[in-house]
């Protein structure tokens, strides 16, 4: 018998002994600990300069939310031509009446409580005997507490006749002179200086920072250093938020404190003002503002109403108004963002409450807020958006790939299913479902366990079975397409999403199984009745297998038409010449791709190039003509336009096209485009309204992005993109205040790219001038889009306006 000794293969450094491989990672090991252990440090030196310095940083702080709010007025008031130190003047001193006109009505309405209190103790003394009759009688402890005074007065008593007690000692008390006026003075005099001393300085500190906010901007961006348009970005954000949510808290308190008196004034409680006045104050103070002004109107209604009524009638007022502010009110103003995570808003509560006591309880919620914006914006803060925030720390395809990890395929669907309320189900596998797939793929070698590999596998056949029960979809007609996966079992899971995704689009197709690519396994693919086949690979090298499986199924079915699916190769390497080295007739890189280059097969490919047009085709045409820019008006404008929409967004051509009833004519443009042209007016180029894309903008009435025209089957062969050399295409409606479109703003780019939602957002505007030059009326501003992904289940989140 010869046994095997040369076992796995080793690295050099295993060789050594374990202690060796201790000694060659020991060095980033120390790197990790000293760092972590600098940042320890760090963060204990500021923690401790916040609590030393509090008496500073506190009116400091007060100050500057202060200023957030206040400086959208001072703003106001000098675009209307009124110098700043007045601006400033005016709203501190407007701000400053406002708050004494407040400390008198409350002053005045607790005298009149003062001097109304005597009257009602009788009823308070009437209603705490009858509670305390309601509760005479036997206790469940009286035995017990009669017992234990009984030994003690035995005690007592034996400690007295005891021989050689000692009498009680007699008191005596030292009369002195006794505290000095001055002292007197000072002792009460001490306890008002310091908040009034605060208070002014605050005051100072406002009237300051609003009177030169642009020199503090530049010494902060000077402070943060780094990317000045990350800063600069920091800062305006930060400055936006905070002012809107102090100001929609204010407007929520106002709208929750006028019901509350009004509520209290019909049900009779004295100081009807004054309560609601306090309840809209002490919503300023988180969690417990509430509860504590709730509690002095509920103890007035016991006091003055001899029964149980006016207590009632207060409490379920207090609980109505609750749950209306939180539910209706605050959503309304808020918004749907959800900013910071509940989670995250309770321990700051509880760390600057105990930094700065009562005051850092106020002002937690707005310091929070400012961590989170500087956290966004600049990299090396990044934590504060990952501790602080409501958005999942994980993406979507990566929450679910761990949730298949963790054998937790249950989670996996809650989340995929939120996510397809916002979206399609085929989207969410083009985007989503093959991102899971491809990062399975990538660990299959590197990562992942046996263990984790059968996770992952069973949890996405549960998955896809439970979606397809949600998304039922039976196309009629004998099934022409196959789906077949190339090598493992994620290749097999991408084609059984893909025949869902075809069967979701009315293209019947079947799944065929996976397997070893030999002759055997080839008879038994029963592909007699099938047209075409969709051949899935996630290996990022599968030339090799594609050949042979290819030169097979040639052998045995010559007519097939062959579609091979590379869900994890670059765009680069999908072109005609790839495709045919390897025999196949197209190679696709996505799941929608792979749905449209399926469905000409059984589709009107011409349906799919020439939408139809929209609803109010007539009305659109007679509002285009009425701007007469097909008669070269506005122009140079119009130009001008693109040519900034070009320079802002740094791609190759703009273009501003109004379609007609029968063609589509370019109206501004950055630079000369070859191609047809007018004979009224020579600089306009135009072509038929079958091969625009922005014809599908106008259909669909909303922003067309293409991010590769070469891999949409719509626009692969337009003959427009390859004369215009456009590989990248983003299209946006140009909508009149009647709601008509017009044409579209479109941006092209000779390479591939992608558009986020903010850049979306600023192509609107620039859309509502080119309407507004062509149509000679104001800009139609639009809805932004959202930024943020809506918060996971089971998150709250304290609501921050956008």
């Amino acid at each position: 018998m010869t046994l095997n000794t040369s076992g796995p293969r080793q690295a050099p450094h295993d060789l050594l002994g374990p202690d060796a491989n201790a000694a060659v990672a020991a060095p980033e090991g120390r790197v990790d600990i000293v760092r972590m252990a600098a940042w320890l440090v760090v963060g204990t030196v500021i923690i401790g300069l916040l609590y030393y310095g509090q008496e500073v940083l506190i009116p400091l702080a007060i100050a500057f939310l202060i200023s957030f709010a206040l400086g959208p007025l001072v703003k106001v008031l000098v675009r209307r031509g009124i110098p700043q130190v007045a601006a400033v003047s005016v709203v501190m001193l407007t701000v400053i009446a406002m708050l004494l006109g407040l400390g008198l009505l409350i002053t005045s309405q607790v005298s009149v409580l003062s001097a109304e209190l005597p009257a009602y103790q009788s009823t308070i003394r009437a209603k705490i005997q009858g509670l305390g009759q309601q509760m005479e009688g036997p206790g469940l402890f009286d035995g017990v507490f009669q017992t234990i005074a009984t030994v003690q007065e035995q005690l007592a008593t034996a400690l007295q006749d005891a021989p050689g007690a000692v009498a009680d000692p007699l008191a005596v008390t030292v009369v002195g002179d006794g505290p000095s006026p001055f002292a007197t003075a000072s002792a009460w005099l001490a306890p008002a200086l310091a908040p009034l001393a605060t208070l002014g300085i605050v005051v100072v500190f406002v009237f300051l920072v609003l009177l030169d906010r642009g020199d503090l901007r530049d010494r902060l961006i000077r402070l943060l250093g780094g990317n000045l348009h990350r800063s600069t970005d920091a800062l305006e954000e930060a400055g936006k938020r905070i002012s809107k949510y102090l100001l929609m808290q204010l407007v929520v308190n106002v709208t929750y404190g006028i019901p509350m008196a009004l509520g209290l004034w019909a049900i009779g409680v004295p100081g009807w003002i004054l309560w609601g006045t306090l309840a809209a104050i002490m919503r300023f103070i988180p969690y417990v503002g509430p509860m504590l002004s709730a509690i002095f109107p509920l103890a007035l209604a016991f006091a003055v109403d001899p029964g149980w009524q006016m207590v009632l009638m207060a409490l379920a007022l207090i609980v109505f108004l609750e749950l209306v502010s939180n539910n209706i009110v605050e959503p309304m103003l808020y918004g749907t963002s959800t900013g910071l995570s509940a989670l995250s808003l309770i321990a700051a509560a509880t760390f600057w409450t105990a930094l700065w006591g009562p005051l850092g309880l106020i002002l937690s919620t707005p310091l929070t807020v400012c961590l989170l914006v500087v956290g966004r914006n600049l990299p090396q803060l990044a934590f504060f958006d990952t501790l602080l925030g409501s958005t999942p720390a994980l993406d979507l395809p990566t929450r679910i790939y761990q949730r298949l990890i963790a054998n937790d395929p249950d989670e996996a669907y809650e989340i995929a299913s939120d996510a397809i309320r916002t979206t399609e189900i085929a989207a969410f596998y083009n985007t989503t479902g093959m991102e899971v797939l491809r990062q399975a793929s990538d660990d299959y070698h590197a990562n992942a366990r046996v263990e984790h590999r059968l996770r992952v596998v069973d949890g996405m056949d549960q998955l896809l079975e439970d979606l397809r029960e949600d998304h039922p979809a039976t196309p009629a007609g004998t099934p022409r397409v196959a789906c077949i996966g190339g090598k493992w079992q994620v290749d097999a899971i991408s084609a059984e999403m893909l025949v869902h995704a075809l069967a979701l689009a009315d293209i019947p197709a079947v799944q065929r199984a996976t397997g070893t690519v030999t002759a055997r396994y080839v008879d038994g693919l029963d592909l007699e009745e099938i047209d075409t086949v969709c051949i899935g690979y996630f290996s990022r090298d599968p030339d090799a297998a594609v050949r042979g499986f290819v030169r097979r199924l040639r052998r045995r079915w010559p007519d097939l038409r062959i579609v091979l699916a590379l869900w994890n190769a670059p765009e680069d390497q999908a072109g005609p010449d790839r495709a045919e080295a390897l025999g196949v007739d197209k190679i696709v890189l996505s799941m929608d791709e792979a749905v449209q280059r399926l469905t000409p097969a059984h589709a009107d490919r011409a349906a799919m190039q020439a939408p139809p047009p929209p609803a109010d085709e007539a009305a659109r045409l007679d509002a285009l003509a009425q701007t007469a820019v097909l008669d070269g008006r506005a122009r140079e404008d119009l130009d001008d336009l693109a040519k900034r929409a070009a320079d802002v967004f740094d791609v190759s051509l703009a273009f501003i096209s109004a379609i007609d009833a029968d063609a589509e004519y370019i109206v501004g443009q950055s630079a000369d485009l070859p191609g047809r042209r007018t004979e009224t007016e020579p600089r306009m180029n135009w072509m038929p309204r079958a091969e625009a894309m922005c014809n599908h903008v106008i259909a669909a009435d909303d922003t067309l992005v293409v991010p590769d025209t070469d891999r949409d089957v719509r626009f692969s062969d337009n003959p427009a993109v390859r004369q215009w050399q456009g590989r990248f295409y983003v299209g946006t409606p140009l909508r009149t205040a009647d709601g008509h479109v017009l044409g579209a703003l479109c941006l092209m780019d000779r390479e591939p790219r992608q558009i986020e939602d903010a850049e979306l957002d600023l192509l609107d505007k620039i859309a509502a001038d080119v309407v507004a030059v062509m149509t000679d009326q104001d800009a139609v501003p639009t809805e932004p889009r959202r930024e943020e992904p809506p918060a996971p289940r089971g998150v709250l989140g304290q609501r921050i306006p956008d």
